[in-house]
């Protein structure tokens, strides 16, 4: 065993010592050592019931024949973090939560591991760690929250409130309304009821074999959560005894698996970053591109909130990730029959799924014939670019407009706030990338409150930023270049034309080749808004978002 390096021979007297001083027996020591990485704390509601599920993978383990040992991670809630410094260290934390994993389980030589996970970045970061080390490991992700309800009608995270403060700052809806709807859209803990970021990696995880079957839509305060992480402790026992590693469940089939699964549910944008930076991490040759060509053979068979009312529960109810694989692999669709860590084929998950085709679609029956998420490209994005389709009115698809330019969110933020932004605008929200952020925030903020006044038809939002996996509209994001590098959304100006067009794929700034070479002649370099702390390495070492927007020593 791998553990064998701290706790076999003569030389190890010491070693024996100190784990022995944790309450260990002797008959312990001789069994394989399983790290359970939790992010647990009350301080996320989707992390604050791990207590319970950290109980449920000890038991597996223990019954399994291997020991335990809980180890902490890092989390951010992107939802507490957002709009204000806070939300700079959400994406640099996913690279955060992979170094200390890999430090952990390295230094105290894990034989495997259950990465206990939830939001966000968390989820990626854990992945990443899990292919890096190359040790047996299962993601168990905690599960979502149930839906909200005020005065009788549903309620998510998004329209009960970032939304609802659009509507408040209208004029739409009273303060006492708005105090009412916060009061009733999180009823409990969980991630947050749509596919926003946290619930789109933990089905992508599913997809790809790294979770249990039907672990990502199970809600985080039922018994089948406590099953599946019950299951996952006493599988990955069996996996160390077997030595099946990530490097066999996580290959390029199945990261293209992601992809469809997503372009197929509509997830959330910053899963594009992740994916890559996954794929990265393993050494697997995915980029753009793959996500460009799967999008013209895509089509999307469900939305979920917040682009439509259905929410996580009506996923579980419908199928859960079984379901979507089933109808997937039933479409012929360019899915591949990959490992997963339950030792079973996708396939096999797939015939033993039900899935109401009413919620989960066919590919004979899409919600839509385009996929959820697509790559934009132009002059201004020569990099790439992302876009939630599925977010998108269909009126919007081909939308030309005057550019508002603002070198912040903040900027942005007190112009849509006084109500400066007017139809045909098209804001231009730079120098919020990976390293010019530093972070590259999301702007789940300007997006939600410019649906709350109206406008959501009526005005593009773009950046080298982010978006919430709760975004909706006319919104595209991960310009690359970003403007912190010179990138061509640098060199837009107040009153520039600029024409999205989503069926071509495409997003031009409407000026002339040599109009902006002149100008990229005249750039000027502004200086990193950060001059110490982790923010400060992260920004110097970070990859462009077309890249996963990974931390990595530059030469």
């Amino acid at each position: 065993m791998r553990s064998d390096r701290i706790k076999k021979g003569v030389d190890r007297s010491p070693h024996r010592g100190l784990l022995y001083s944790t309450g260990l027996s002797p008959s312990e020591v001789k069994k394989p050592f399983i790290g359970i990485a939790s992010s647990f704390t009350d301080l996320v509601p989707g992390h604050a019931g791990m207590r319970d599920l950290e109980r449920s993978i000890e038991k597996g383990i223990h019954s399994g024949g291997g020991y335990s040992f809980i180890f902490g991670v890092p989390a951010v809630c992107d939802g507490i973090s957002m709009g204000h410094c806070g939300m700079r260290y959400s994406l640099p934390s996913r690279d955060l939560i992979a170094d200390c994993i890999e430090t952990v389980a390295s230094a105290h030589a894990l034989d495997g591991l259950i990465l206990l996970t939830n939001c966000d970045k968390i989820t990626p970061g854990m992945i990443m760690a899990a292919v890096r080390l190359n040790i047996p490991a299962i993601v168990v992700t905690a599960g979502p929250m149930a839906d909200g309800s005020c005065e009788g009608e549903a309620v998510t995270l998004i329209r009960g409130t970032f939304e609802a403060v659009g509507q408040y700052k209208a004029g739409k809806i009273t303060e006492d309304q708005l105090e009412k709807l916060e009061l009733s859209s999180c009823p409990g803990i969980g991630s947050c009821q749509g596919l926003y970021t946290a619930n789109t990696m933990a089905c992508l995880s599913e997809i790809m074999g790294i979770s249990m079957p039907g672990c990502a839509a199970a809600g985080a305060t039922s018994a089948k959560k406590k099953r599946i992480a019950f299951d996952s402790g006493l599988k990955i026992v069996d996996l160390v005894s077997k030595d099946i590693k990530p490097s066999s469940i996580i290959t390029r089939d199945s990261v293209r698996n992601a992809i469809i699964a997503d372009l197929s549910l509509g997830g959330s944008t910053n899963s594009i970053l992740h994916l890559l930076a996954i794929a990265n991490e393993a050494g697997i040759d995915v980029t753009l591109k793959d996500f460009d060509e799967l999008s013209n053979k895509t089509k999307q068979i469900i939305k979920l909130d917040p682009s439509s009312t259905l929410t996580m529960t009506d996923l579980e109810k419908a199928g859960g990730i079984p379901g979507v694989i089933k109808n997937l692999m039933d479409g012929n669709t360019e899915l591949v029959d990959t490992n997963t860590v339950a030792e079973m084929k996708i396939s096999d998950i797939a015939k033993k799924a039900w899935v109401d085709t009413n919620v989960i679609r066919t590919t004979n029956n899409p919600v839509t014939e385009e996929a959820g998420l697509a790559v934009l490209s132009g002059n201004i994005a020569p990099d790439g670019a992302v876009i939630k389709v599925s977010g998108v009115d269909k009126e919007c698809f081909n939308f030309k407009g005057i550019a508002k330019i603002f070198n912040s969110e903040e900027e942005a933020m007190e112009s849509i706030d006084n109500d400066k932004i007017k139809a045909g605008d098209i804001l231009v929200i730079r120098y919020e990338g990976p390293k010019g952020g530093p972070g590259m925030r999301e702007m789940l903020a300007p997006t939600s409150t410019i649906m709350g006044k109206g406008l959501g038809k009526l005005v593009a939002l773009i950046t080298d930023g982010r978006f919430s996996g709760g975004t909706r509209g006319l919104c595209i994001g991960h310009m690359a270049p970003e403007a912190a590098l010179g990138g061509p959304i640098a060199l837009i100006k107040d009153g520039d034309e600029i024409e999205i067009n989503i069926n071509k794929r495409s997003l031009n700034v409407l000026i002339s080749d040599k109009e902006l070479e002149k100008r990229k002649q005249g750039f000027k370099e502004v200086p990193l808004k950060v001059d110490k702390g982790y923010l400060l390495k992260y920004a110097k070492n970070v990859s462009s978002a077309n890249q996963g927007a990974v931390s990595k020593p530059q030469n």
